[in-house]
């Protein structure tokens, strides 16, 4: 099936359930709507007996550019039950093996999404950037305690100040994807890989995932609340303003004063 706005698509077979942003001609840019449809399956996944893997994927030339700007000044995500907050937790608690495909940038929540993923497979185009900074607000989807944990402390600092992009083959060597293959093949892998979990016994799958993540599993929750209770209170301040009216004037936001 697909949801009527066909800018998520939900397809399940064969115990997989895949979940395509279908947004192309913005970017796979994230709208508060497509939060809501993403969050939904996800709830719809862990209910279901019949999918026992789930795979996000977007297209060969992009993954996600992040949030819609101006949907996201529309719909500031100011509140922890916030459209994104909701999907992010849904993330960070979904029991089931989750994989992802990753072509071309991304950005932001769409790099963030994948430190959630337990397989990750990159098109040799996938640049992944977290440029939070960028925007005058601070890192979300836990990745302030996801992101040195997988990448090690100075390379994630590296990424979460800077914000500049990393390519797949720097992604590969720090652990943040899988495999490196042709973009032409990425979605193709990533099915391949999720057909052979489904294959296996859930409840084993189920375990070890939440063996795995055990750890984490209070201190993630605890830290994306945080993290969102910052963020919202950043959207309200200089910095941010500053940020989000040069990125609409298409010009470089100047911080000097701030």
């Amino acid at each position: 099936m697909s949801t009527p706005a066909q800018d998520i698509l939900v397809h399940h077979e064969h115990g997989v359930t895949t979940i395509t942003f279908n947004r192309v001609s913005k970017k796979n840019s994230f709208t508060a709507s497509m939060y809501t449809q993403m969050a939904d399956a996800l709830d719809n996944a862990k209910a279901d007996a019949a999918t026992r893997v789930l795979v996000f994927q977007g297209d060969v030339a992009i993954f996600s550019a992040g949030n819609d700007i101006s949907d996201f000044l529309n719909n500031p995500p100011t509140t922890q039950d916030a459209p994104v907050f909701r999907f992010l937790r849904c993330l960070a608690t979904f029991p089931k093996p989750m994989l992802a495909a990753v072509c071309g940038p991304a950005v932001g929540v769409g790099t963030t999404l994948l430190f959630h993923c337990d397989l990750v497979y990159a098109g040799d185009n996938a640049a992944f950037s977290m440029p939070f900074v960028n925007l005058g607000v601070c890192p979300e989807a836990g990745s302030s305690l996801l992101a040195p944990q997988m990448l090690g402390y100075h390379r994630a600092a590296e990424a979460l100040l800077l914000g500049e992009p990393f390519m797949a083959e720097a992604a590969l060597e720090v652990g943040l994807v899988n495999r490196v293959v042709p973009p032409t093949e990425c979605n193709m892998l990533a099915q391949m890989q999720a057909k052979k979990l489904a294959a296996k016994s859930l409840a084993s799958l189920m375990e070890t995932k939440r063996l795995l993540k055990k750890t984490n599993a209070d201190e993630l929750l605890a830290r994306i609340d945080e993290e969102a209770a910052s963020f919202g209170r950043m959207l309200g301040e200089p910095a941010a303003k500053e940020a989000f009216t040069a990125f609409m004037e298409k010009r470089v936001p100047d911080f000097s004063k701030l």
